[in-house]
């Protein structure tokens, strides 16, 4: 198995397709930071104005830490446009590229093979949100320093201590990985149809801007089955930011998650296992 992975890490990052995610994090992360060295003091100034009369701010407020929040929270809405590229070529390229049949004829049974296809692309998840953990968090914190977190949410402003803000990162980026495996997920799932992978990129894309859309859809019928939606609980890595944690909240939500992941390679491995190579 861990050879079948490195061969399709091999095949994975042999494709351009493959590193637009990280040159496209690459540069916005480096924008946000370079237009926030200049002018988040102004946004701190901002957000904090009603409580500047009544406290005294002392210390580094626009560090690393704040900066690194606000990138993965403008990013993780649109970090899936990126891995749906990677995600819809993996088994749809082997049709694109007629390779199918001698793939399936190695002496490796279909599901080690289809697993093989999901491990590598939960990996590429994993390297890509390590390198936004590492760009954003890391440089940041060199770029800007480190301090205590401010956090604006609900009409509140929470700040914490030095010592308390690493964990609730490496938290949150495990959380909002796992987000991203369902949508590579999903991906891999369409890809099983097809022999092109725009089909399920488009697929997957629009199942989630339904998914959003239905969200906010003020229908008894629509809200009753918004908490099964994979999407009402992308965003739920933020939950480790708030005071205190609601922890049932999140547990919750890795459940969905997890089910959608397992359902998902499920069916998939099914379809491939019964995939006919002779048509």
């Amino acid at each position: 198995m861990i050879l079948l992975i490195w061969l399709e890490l091999q095949k994975m990052f042999k494709k351009w397709r493959t590193y637009i995610g990280f040159i496209a994090i690459g540069f916005l992360v480096l924008i946000v930071q370079l237009a926030l060295y200049f002018t988040g003091q102004n946004m701190i100034d901002f957000q904090t104005r009603s409580i500047q009369q009544s406290f005294v701010m002392i210390g580094n407020l626009l560090n690393g830490y704040f900066i690194a929040r606000l990138i993965l929270s403008f990013l993780i809405i649109h970090i899936p446009f990126l891995i749906v590229l990677v995600g819809a070529d993996l088994l749809a390229g082997e049709a694109t590229a007629g390779t199918y049949r001698m793939l399936l004829t190695r002496p490796v049974s279909r599901l080690k093979i289809v697993s093989a296809k999901f491990l590598s692309g939960w990996l590429y998840v994993i390297f890509l949100l390590g390198f936004l953990a590492f760009l954003s968090l890391g440089v940041g914190s060199i770029i800007f320093g480190t301090g205590p977190l401010i956090s604006f949410g609900g009409g509140r402003i929470v700040i914490f201590a030095q010592n308390d803000i690493l964990w609730r990162f490496l938290a949150a980026y495990a959380f909002a990985a796992l987000s991203m495996l369902t949508v590579i997920s999903f991906s891999i799932f369409f890809s099983a149809f097809v022999e092109n992978a725009i089909g399920p990129i488009a697929a997957t894309m629009a199942l989630i801007i339904i998914l959003l859309i239905l969200s906010v859809i003020p229908v008894d019928l629509f809200q009753t089955i918004k908490p099964y939606f994979f999407t009402s609980h992308m965003s739920r890595w933020d939950g480790f930011f708030s005071d205190p944690i609601d922890y049932s909240d999140i547990f919750d939500s890795v459940v969905v998650l997890v089910a959608h992941i397992a359902a998902l390679f499920g069916i998939t491995s099914y379809i491939f296992i019964k995939k006919d190579i002779l048509s």
